[in-house]
């Protein structure tokens, strides 16, 4: 009588322990059933793939950033700007050329930015940050976006006497000095020269093309300028242009045209002045 006592109070045990296991467990499964989770805070992020863009100077740099909004519902987040010193920054969305300053989002949808600094100015070579911020009441982000200028590219064309006027007689080749200077940092190739100038008229350089010219160095290039022999006496404008792969410049000179028979009455006149000038010394000493 003792065994089926024992095999009673065993499987008693057994049965317990089970129940005690999975009751609890399924306390423990209709607790968490029951308990909500708190919905994420709202947030705002500004995030872009390539925050660092080089290039030489004269570059307009265009940088891509997206905006990515956790919350509620909608909302206007206002953007702004800053760029460094001597630039211009404009925001504008990632496909479209309007300036915008606010822009309106759905929780969950990113919109796609696009920001163009652009240098006011030739830019001496190093990096300047410009920094893209967002906000909506307690929301905000900003971003740092770097613009790196490798080098400068600049051309200066002048005169060898500085001034920007001479006098030329029609029909005949006049020549005049043209000074090219580059004032960047680094080469300057493929110069070429052109002109702006009266119909008919002849103008030529040499040499008419500058394969490379050095940081800091100058060429000295000759205009000749022959406007045809038929040409009226008067003052008429010429514009010089140099250009090149990265950088241009241009002169604006002031040609004063003479004809042959012109320089003859100025010859005759010249010496009747000297005639008169020396009578009167003449008479004057006559008197004395």
């Amino acid at each position: 009588m003792k065994k089926p006592r024992i095999t009673y109070f065993l499987i008693s045990v057994i049965t317990l322990t089970v129940f005690l296991a999975f009751g609890s467990y399924g306390v423990v499964l209709a607790q968490e059933e029951t308990t909500e989770e708190a919905p994420p805070p709202e947030e705002i992020k500004l995030s872009t793939t390539y925050p660092v863009l080089r290039g030489p100077s004269g570059t307009t740099f265009e940088f891509k950033v997206e905006a990515s909004y956790r919350g509620e519902g909608e909302r206007t987040f206002d953007l702004s700007a800053k760029a460094p010193e001597g630039w211009y920054a404009s925001i504008q969305p990632a496909y479209e050329q309007t300036e915008i300053a606010a822009v309106r989002m759905r929780p969950f949808s990113p919109e796609s930015l696009k920001i163009v600094l652009i240098p006011l100015k030739n830019m001496s070579p190093g990096e300047y940050v410009a920094t893209l911020e967002i906000s909506s009441g307690d929301l905000r982000d900003s971003i740092d976006l770097k613009a790196v200028i490798t080098a400068t590219y600049e051309l200066a064309l002048g005169t060898s006497t500085g001034r920007l006027n001479t006098s030329v007689t029609a029909g005949e080749d006049n020549h005049f000095a043209l000074i090219l200077a580059n004032q960047g940092s680094d080469a300057i190739e493929n110069i070429s020269f052109s002109s702006d100038k009266p119909e008919g008229w002849s103008i030529t350089f040499k040499p008419d093309k500058v394969e490379s010219l050095e940081a800091g160095k100058t060429q000295e290039v000759d205009l000749t300028i022959n406007p045809p022999g038929k040409t009226i006496a008067g003052d008429y404008a010429v514009t010089v242009k140099v250009t090149s792969d990265n950088a241009s410049d241009d002169l604006e000179l002031r040609i004063t045209v003479l004809t042959p028979s012109l320089w003859g009455w100025v010859g005759v006149g010249i010496v009747l002045i000297v005639v008169g000038g020396l009578a009167v010394v003449f008479v004057r000493l006559g008197r004395r």
